[in-house]
Formats: structure tokens, sequence, C-alpha cells
């Protein structure tokens, strides 16, 4: 009787929490990101105020010199035109899918998915065979008589944006296709029936009512743009440098490796804030649908 009470008093913790001993589950995939991801993060942040010598000469040359300063000021125009211009194509791409027809969504919903299953590498040489001097875009201008000489549309500014709008309108697409598809559309059609115009319904009702939906889908869109780096790189030229890419070159080529991880630690915060401003305001469940 002595033993089976012992034991009894040993387990009686796990007899009263059930999930308490599960805990220890955790403990190999801890370790795991704890060695794969969180101490390579730290040696990367630590390397921004070691390299070359202790102290903040990184970070004050990254927010005083010309050449960084500018790289800054285009990632930041191109991340923010690109990230309103995806939303506001992914605004008409939810709803007119989410106010089509059954079959009609179906297409739709491919079509929105199936440019994830396409690398972004053939994605942005696709568009360069399709924006150059002789591509088919400036040979349908110039065939149809709107412009007589070629258009500059690759290697700037308006090839990168073309590209990132491309590729990141399904991702504000799909949180807008989740808050719109939530909505009762008998709301619009009372709104019609009372006399408002597509414009006043737009306006009053349907905006207002998807703006969490407007909101995640910006935070989520800017949080990826912040990142890119194939696109820029392809359909830039060398004439468009973002973050990314001049990070890339400080390791590869000038082996600057203190100022690179600077830039990564800036990029890294600017995405923690975003983030940590979807989920106070939106919520991730909300955001992903």
């Amino acid at each position: 009787m002595t033993a089976p009470a012992a034991a009894s008093g040993r387990w009686r913790w796990f007899a009263a929490d059930p999930n308490a001993g599960y805990g220890g589950f955790a403990v190999p995939a801890a370790c795991v990101i704890v060695g794969l991801y969180v101490l390579p993060l730290a040696s990367v942040l630590a390397l921004g105020f070691t390299d070359p010598q202790p102290g903040f000469g990184n970070y004050e040359r990254l927010f005083t010199a010309e050449g960084p300063l500018r790289v800054l000021a285009t990632t930041a125009r191109i991340c923010v035109i690109s990230t309103v211009l995806s939303v506001v194509l992914g605004y008409v791409v939810a709803y007119a899918t989410v106010s089509s027809s059954t079959g009609w969504r179906t297409v739709l919903l491919v079509a929105i998915l199936v440019p994830f299953w396409v690398s972004v590498l053939i994605r942005a040489f696709s568009w360069l065979v399709l924006l150059r001097d002789n591509g088919l875009v400036n040979q349908a201008l110039m065939g149809t008589g709107l412009v007589d000489a070629p258009v500059r549309l690759a290697r700037n500014e308006a090839g990168v944006l073309i590209g990132m709008v491309h590729y990141l309108v399904p991702y504000a697409a799909l949180p807008l296709i989740a808050t719109i598809r939530q909505i009762d559309m008998r709301v619009i059609a009372a709104a019609k029936s009372l006399g408002a115009s597509d414009a006043r319904t737009f306006w009053r009702i349907l905006l207002p009512m998807t703006m969490p939906g407007v909101f995640a889908a910006t935070i989520i869109v800017f949080v990826f743009s912040l990142g890119f780096f194939v696109t820029p790189a392809i359909l830039g030229g060398g004439r468009v440098i973002m973050v990314s890419e001049y990070v890339s070159v400080n390791v590869l080529q000038t082996l600057r490796w203190g100022f690179a991880a600077a830039q990564a630690t800036v990029l890294l915060v600017v995405t923690l804030i975003a983030v940590g401003v979807l989920a106070r305001t939106v919520g991730f469940r909300r955001a992903l649908g």
C-alpha cells in the first residue's frame, strides 16, 4: 500500500493537469529554433555593432551618407507606391471574385493562386521580355500609333513597379476576399434601392465595412515589398537599387559585413513594427481570414 500511495503522490500534479507533461515535447523544436534561427539572428545583430570596430559607426553611416540614404529613399518610395497600387488592384479583384457567380469565382480564385506556383525569377524575366524596347508591349504601342518611339518600361523604376505589383496583387486580394465575404451583400442592395449611387455606396458603406481587410492587406503587402531582391535586380538593370540588393552588394562584393548587418537590422525592425501594428489592430486571425 505504501509504494502505490507514494506513486500516487508523485504524479498527483500530472493528474490535476493532464496537459502539463506534454510541454517537454516542445523542447526539441525549441532547440532547433534557437540553434538555427535565434543564434544566427543574434550574431547578425551583433555584427552591426562590432564590425569593423565596436560602436554605432555602421548606423551613423547608414543614416548620414548620401548613397545609403538614397537607397533607403528609393526603397521607401517603391514600397509605398507598389503597396498602394497592389491594394487598389487587389480590392478590385477581391470584389469581383466575391460578387461573381460560382463558376467565375472558381476561375478567378485559380487565377489568383496560379502565380504562387511560378518562380519570381521566371516572372521577372518574363516581364523583361515583354517590357524591353523591342518587346511585345512597345510593339503593340507603336503598332497602334499611340507612340512613335519605344517607351522605356524596363531597367528603371517603372519596370520594377510593374513586376512588384504583379507579384503582390494576390497577397492583397486574399485577405480582402476574406473580409468582403463576411459582408452581407443585402446591405449594398438596400443602399442602392434607397437611391444611393454606386460611388456613394462604395465610399459610405462598402469601403468602411472592409477597412480591416484593407489595412491588413496594406501591412502584408508592405512587409513583402521591403524584402524584394530578384525583381529590382532584373527589371531595375542595376539602375534601381533597393535595400536587399544593397545588402547583397556589401556582403558579396565590398565585404562590409557590419554595414550590411546594420541595413538588415533596419529592415527587420521596420518589419517587426508593421507586424506588431497588424497584430494590435486587426489581428492575425482576422487578417488571414
